[in-house]
């Protein structure tokens, strides 16, 4: 338990620094139509949760008190002019609107990531963050876990009212960081 968690807190500095300085050449590109620049939606399960049931994610647990910030009104930790906002830009092919949102949402889901894998235990098998137009945290894990999918809103300081979109995949995908700090699957 404690060396899956002490990969998982790597994966996530590692896939946080190569976002903050735009040279992740094995990161997912997510392309949807949702628009960044929109009010988030409400925090809400599309599965619908029962804690007494084995093998699901009680959301409840994972909730935060806080209400979702409107997206166009945010003051973000990144300046939108600012380097690292244009390197995500120009790497993901976002504009620098998206790339701002996208890199506080991935530096602070560890708040999230850390709730959810207190009800996994040995059911945990790796994770990722998504880039690109649609960014979310995709956890993945064992078939034993019901798929579901869940919006985060942030209660740090850093995110505070920003949403995380949490897709959980039982389909047992592990990955490795391996010396450099890029990741394998």
């Amino acid at each position: 338990m404690v060396k899956r968690s002490i990969n998982a807190m790597i994966t996530i500095v590692t896939t946080s620094m190569f976002m903050l300085i735009g040279c992740d050449n094995n990161a997912t590109t997510t392309e949807t139509t949702a628009d960044v620049a929109s009010t988030p939606t409400e925090q809400a399960a599309s599965t619908p949760v029962n804690s007494a049931q084995a093998g699901t994610i009680d959301w409840a647990k994972v909730a935060s008190s806080e209400q979702p910030a409107t997206v166009a009104d945010y003051e973000y930790p990144f300046a939108i002019d600012s380097q690292n906002v244009q390197n995500y830009a120009d790497y993901f092919k976002v504009d620098k609107a998206t790339a701002q949102h996208n890199l506080t949402i991935s530096t602070a889901s560890n708040e999230a990531l850390s709730k959810v894998l207190d009800q996994l235990g040995n059911s945990y098998t790796s994770h990722q963050m998504t880039d690109g137009k649609d960014a979310k945290l995709v956890i993945h894990t064992t078939a034993d876990i019901a798929a579901s999918r869940y919006d985060y809103v942030f209660a740090e300081p850093f995110a505070k009212g920003l949403v995380l979109p949490i897709e959980v995949v039982p389909d047992g995908v592990k990955s490795e960081v391996d010396v450099h700090g890029e990741i394998k699957e």
